[in-house]
């Protein structure tokens, strides 16, 4: 009996790792500065399906995030780990290194704007090993 939960246990398991999705991110504008020379503004919106997590990161941008749906969590380096819910913000500066971001629920997909400046060109997300 014992074995039996234990193997239906890792099976649960290894469908949630299999269906656990990437977040999709969608550009909704990018406009350049007026009166900052060679800085833009980006702004997105970031799904996040059940399970979906992001890989370390940066984006070398002044980051404003607002949460629109379900639960987050969120850290940078050297920052507090932070579950953010429907209504709440977030900020990451230019330097910072993104070490968490993820769907808090396993069951529940969130949803999020992000606000960018950054230096004109410069790319929304740069993955850090």
């Amino acid at each position: 009996m014992v074995k039996t939960k234990l193997i239906a246990m890792m099976m649960v398991l290894m469908v949630c790792a299999v269906t656990a999705q990437d977040p999709a991110v969608t550009p909704l504008m990018s406009k350049d500065l007026v009166g900052l020379q060679g800085k833009e503004v980006q702004m997105l919106i970031v799904d996040y399906p059940p399970g979906a997590e992001d890989p370390i990161h940066r984006h070398d941008a002044q980051a404003f995030l607002y949460v629109l749906e379900g639960s987050i969590v969120m850290q940078v380096r050297g920052g507090k780990e932070v579950t953010l819910h429907s209504g709440q913000t977030f900020y990451e500066a230019p330097d910072d290194l993104h070490v968490v971001g993820r769907n808090a629920s396993k069951t529940k997909p969130a949803k999020f704007l992000v606000l960018l400046v950054k230096k004109k060109g410069a790319p929304v997300f740069t993955p850090v090993k």
